[in-house]
């Protein structure tokens, strides 16, 4: 299975992409507001051809329209139907078309349409604009890369996201449920992660996160009483039943503030738990699967001055739950005496 996937990634690099590597864009924060601006859209469970996913269309071009973002990240269960790769190409080339940068990771849905994830990974990796990579084939998963985000200057990499496959269904007897970020994924990222430290005179770059199925952690994060929380509940985490360790690790090497993630429909709230942002997006789709919120998409904007981000969500009636990480989350009891009126 490895050896196909590090031929396919081969082919894919050598035949499909040379138009699209071409046009690779540089992620960078902005001279002069120190910006960048990232839209997660998530679970649009798209259906090929149904007027119920053009609601899902429709909110992806009003949020790029006023958020006008640097880069775009879909955190998986973008398709649900087949022709896949058609399907799959219609939306990217939303934002392909744009020229706005963009990446996938995928979900436990996409590989079930009739198309393995890496034809899926070639159809991206086609388009103008794509970041979306399979940095490390022989591991666990498909799409597992970092993507940098260069200082205002150029002159060094000042933020860092990381991009994981959190996989699918557990594979293990007698453990239901769904799959968790295997061990090889985190000794890749401890890898890549512990390089940007050494290369930033072991000063930790700021680091998020982006996959799909939510951590162990957001169970344990949401029932602490202490835990500072924005946004709304609607159903329990469908975290894995198996903690691999994951959360850990970014603490262990101190980078990552933020993980953001989609799955459970109904949530979009961001906990904040041990010094690390916990947070759902925003249900992106249309009704071809459950949900009970308006849909939209979660925005992050990372500050280059102040080493800090924010967060909000953006439905079609504005913004939503706008917070700054971490003063929103650690000064909660100062915001609600000492706020002018």
């Amino acid at each position: 299975m490895k050896v196909r996937k590090l031929i396919l990634g081969f082919m894919a690099t050598a035949f499909l992409g040379i138009a699209a590597w071409a046009q690779k864009p540089v992620l960078k924060f902005h001279a002069d507001s120190k910006k960048f601006k990232i839209v997660q859209f998530t679970d649009l469970h798209l259906k090929w051809q149904d007027e119920r996913s053009e609601v899902a269309y429709e909110r992806i071009n009003q949020v790029l329209d006023e958020e006008k973002p640097d880069l775009v990240v879909f955190t998986g269960d973008i398709i649900y139907s087949q022709p896949a790769k058609d399907n799959l190409r219609r939306v990217l080339k939303t934002v392909s078309d744009r020229k706005i940068p963009f990446s996938i990771v995928f979900g436990n849905h996409d590989h079930e349409q009739g198309t393995p994830h890496q034809e899926l990974l070639e159809v991206a990796q086609s388009l103008p604009y794509n970041l979306t990579a399979d940095e490390v084939p022989e591991i666990s998963g498909d799409g597992n890369y970092v993507l940098a985000v260069r200082s205002s200057d150029d002159k060094k990499d000042a933020a860092v996201l990381y991009c994981f496959d959190s996989n699918a269904y557990s594979s293990i007897k007698g453990i239901d449920g769904y799959d968790y970020i295997k061990f090889d994924q985190i000794d890749w990222y401890r890898s890549r992660s512990q390089a940007f430290t050494e290369a930033n005179g072991g000063t930790p770059l700021l680091s998020l996160a982006f996959f799909h199925i939510p951590l162990p952690e957001y169970h344990q994060a949401i029932a602490d009483e202490n835990a500072t929380v924005y946004g709304i509940r609607r159903e329990k985490a469908c975290a894995p039943a198996l903690n691999s360790g994951l959360f850990t690790a970014m603490k262990e090497q101190g980078d990552v503030k933020g993980v953001f993630v989609g799955h459970d429909h109904d949530n979009d709230y961001a906990v904040y738990w041990q010094g690390i942002l916990l947070a759902y997006g925003r249900f992106s789709g249309g009704p071809t699967e459950y949900n009970h919120l308006p849909n939209g998409a979660r925005i992050i904007e990372l500050d280059e001055a102040s080493g800090k981000y924010a967060t909000w969500i953006r439905t079609k009636r504005g913004v939503e739950q706008y917070t700054i990480f971490p003063d929103s989350y650690v000064n909660v009891m100062l915001q609600i005496y000492f706020t002018p009126i």
